[in-house]
């Protein structure tokens, strides 16, 4: 079972770095923390952004969750 978790854990991990690497930049750098840039939570983006973002967030939270499950059963 553990070592289930740890190539599940180590596929979502993928995912997420391809699913961040994916997105189109939203601002300009620490410049754009006005508030003026689109971002996950505004409902701004459109299109494939907007799926991605979704997609972001999903595998962040399974790899979370996994990582802290795998962390429990080994300790």
């Amino acid at each position: 079972m553990l070592t289930f978790l740890m190539v599940l854990d180590a596929i979502v991990a993928i995912g997420l770095v391809a699913a961040v690497l994916g997105q189109e930049p939203k601002s300009a750098g620490m410049g754009g923390m006005d508030g003026g840039g689109d971002t996950v939570f505004s409902g701004k983006a459109r299109g494939m952004d907007a799926l991605l973002a979704r997609v972001t967030v999903v595998f962040a939270i399974l790899f979370a969750i996994i990582t802290l499950v795998i962390a429990k059963m080994t300790s």
